[in-house]
């Protein structure tokens, strides 16, 4: 049941604010989640309520992980407890959940532009009257350039709409925040805007002269304030404001939607507002696992060293033996293990921010003038650079190397950051290599042939540790070359890519049949020469990736053995099916897939009962 806060007072407003952290402590502190900017945000979203009505107004949260107390509010108090697990709701916004979600969101600086097209929408529909978008972005998601595309238009276009602008780093033009402050409140005020439109009407009665002084005036006004920028490309400014002065925003808001125009508000929170342990912690409490709300400490020490561990290990060694190897990564140095890479190397390896389409073309000109960069990016994130790949670093056939972290399953962000499309996007494209390890001695081989390959290439990798180590011993990468790992007269060929290697053994260890295991190693170029070796031997091929059927690695095996006449070799792909992968648990999420090792022995056991798969 929703929260129906229109008619609460300030001190009640004030009250609900505190429990919804409350709230948000408790659940998050056992599931695990998004922290620090979500109790930040609880009384932005709590003063759009008051004001709007989500149930009409187009809310939009930029990459949404701050919208807990938006799904509060709206119905989803008690169901709150299934925050992120598995068939429960989401950690972002989904219109399939709530109608108050107005849109999915995921990935960042998304929202400026939903939010026209909907004022758009709106516009055409006759409803200006009564619906105007409402969004929310945080001054991180500013970073990238697609906000920039969209002010662009709003500016020109002028449609109303509401820009709540939530700076949680103290990052825009704190020294002058005070003077600012007193500034943006008379600025708001109604008696400023009819002030404003007089003022205009004057100018345009009295000539050049006029207009000449006033915009001067305007100009000299403009110059102290933090929201010139916005003011030039004609979208009207107000801030910085209290962001957890409730009645302020109450105040602001009201008058903003009275201004029937484009407005940016811009307020300044606290991260981790309400829990002083994470108070003004930025990277450290943004996404936390279960914790102990006393002391703050983590519950889960997993005893395996991550993926992301190996390859940080991997990528100081080999940055230590070549000073022409740089690295980027946007926004993620500590999710993606490059934050000790910037420490010790800090003028070889930058973080540029949310940018990834940046962050590919820069790299592209280091490699062009020598350099051997290494471009850290999760596979899902990659998706929002692909042009670049292929435009500015493939089509000139440069020597960058793409570590894609958070590769296959990533367990409770679900839909918009599961990694199981990159094999399918990135094959396609000429010069590219597609490579990638399946344990900790093969990642160390894998980076050491990419650090020194002239061409570009992709190492995917998973969240986590890898599934398997015990495996036999691995040889260094090279070209296009597999490795068979083990060896049997059986006609049943096991092919595992990456983590699948690791998935393809667990499997093979619970089959009463003998099998043969093959570690693909390269998905592009293939090793042509092992597979038609192994086509005489093996008839029934089973392929184990952590990757999208459509366009993976089955779909390039069964490409091998078309153009080469081998159809009298039966494959079965254990990639995911074409559906977007819910979120939860990555144990209970395989289980739905049914490519958990016991599930895939019982499928084998069943396609081998046929006389034809």
């Amino acid at each position: 049941m929703k929260i129906d806060i229109k008619s609460y007072n300030i001190e009640q407003l004030n009250n609900l604010c505190k429990d919804i952290r409350e709230r948000i402590l408790e659940v998050v502190s056992k599931n695990g989640g998004h922290l620090s900017s979500t109790l930040g945000a609880t009384e932005l979203i709590v003063a759009m309520h008051k004001v709007f009505d989500s149930s009409k107004d187009p809310f939009i949260f930029d990459v949404s992980h701050q919208a807990y107390a938006h799904k509060l509010l709206t119905g989803r108090w008690n169901e709150f407890d299934t925050l992120r697990e598995f068939n429960g709701i989401s950690g972002y916004t989904k219109p399939s959940e709530s109608s108050d979600d107005y849109f999915v969101a995921g990935h960042s600086s998304t929202s400026i532009s939903l939010g026209i097209g909907a004022a758009k929408a709106i516009a055409l529909k006759g409803e200006q009257e009564t619906r105007v978008p409402v969004i929310m972005i945080g001054d991180g998601s500013m970073t990238a350039g697609m906000v920039y595309e969209a002010l662009n238009e709003l500016g020109e276009r002028k449609y109303p709409m509401i820009i709540i602008l939530n700076d949680n780093e103290m990052s825009i033009a704190a020294p002058i925040g005070a003077v600012s402050r007193m500034l943006s409140s008379a600025m708001a005020s109604p008696f400023y805007q009819k002030f404003k439109k007089r003022t205009e009407n004057f100018v345009d009665n009295f000539g050049d002269g006029a207009r000449y002084i006033a915009k001067r005036l305007e100009e000299s006004l403009k110059l102290i304030t933090p929201g010139i920028m916005f003011e030039e490309m004609g979208i009207d400014y107000i801030g910085p404001v209290d962001g957890h002065d409730i009645k302020s925003l109450i105040d602001i808001l009201e008058r903003a939607k009275s201004m029937k125009k484009p407005v940016i508000i811009h307020a300044q929170t606290l991260k981790g507002k309400g829990y002083e342990i994470a108070e003004g912690k930025h990277e450290k409490w943004h996404g936390v696992g279960p914790f102990n709300i006393e002391s703050g400490d983590s519950y889960k020490k997993s005893p395996a060293k991550s993926a992301t561990q190996i390859y940080t290990e991997a990528l100081l060694h080999v940055a230590a033996h070549n000073e022409k190897i740089v690295g980027v990564t946007a926004a993620m140095p500590s999710g993606t293990g490059l934050s000790e890479l910037m420490e010790k190397y800090p003028e070889r390896f930058w973080d540029v921010a949310i940018a990834e389409q940046h962050a590919v073309t820069s790299m592209a000109a280091m490699a062009k003038e020598g350099f051997k960069p290494f471009c850290t990016i999760y596979s899902t994130f990659l998706q929002r650079g692909y042009d670049q790949v292929i435009h500015d670093v493939c089509l000139m056939d440069l020597p960058v190397v793409f570590a894609l972290d958070r590769a296959g399953i990533v367990g409770e962000d679900g839909e918009t950051h599961q990694g199981v499309f990159d094999i399918s996007f990135l094959r396609a494209i000429p010069n590219m290599t597609l490579l990638a390890p399946y344990n900790e001695k093969s990642f160390h081989q894998a980076i050491g042939f990419a650090s020194t390959y002239e061409h570009p290439c992709s190492v995917r990798y998973p969240r986590g540790s890898f599934i398997e180590s015990d495996l036999p011993e691995s040889k260094p990468f090279e070209l296009g070359r597999s490795q068979l790992l083990v060896s049997h007269q059986s006609d049943i060929l096991f092919i595992g890519y990456g983590n699948g290697v690791g998935r393809a053994y667990q499997t093979m260890k619970l089959l009463d049949k003998e099998v043969s295991l093959l570690d693909l190693r390269f998905v592009k170029p293939l090793d042509e020469e092992m597979l038609r070796e192994l086509a005489t031997k093996h008839k029934k091929w089973f392929v184990f990736s952590d990757s999208s059927k459509a366009g993976g690695v089955g779909s390039a095996l069964l490409e091998f053995l078309s153009s080469n006449t081998l159809s009298d070799v039966e494959l079965v792909s254990f990639e995911y099916e074409d559906n977007f992968i819910k979120h939860g648990n990555t144990v209970l999420v395989e289980e739905y897939l049914g490519i958990r090792p016991e599930q895939l022995v019982k499928k084998i056991n069943n396609i081998l009962s046929l006389k034809k798969f």
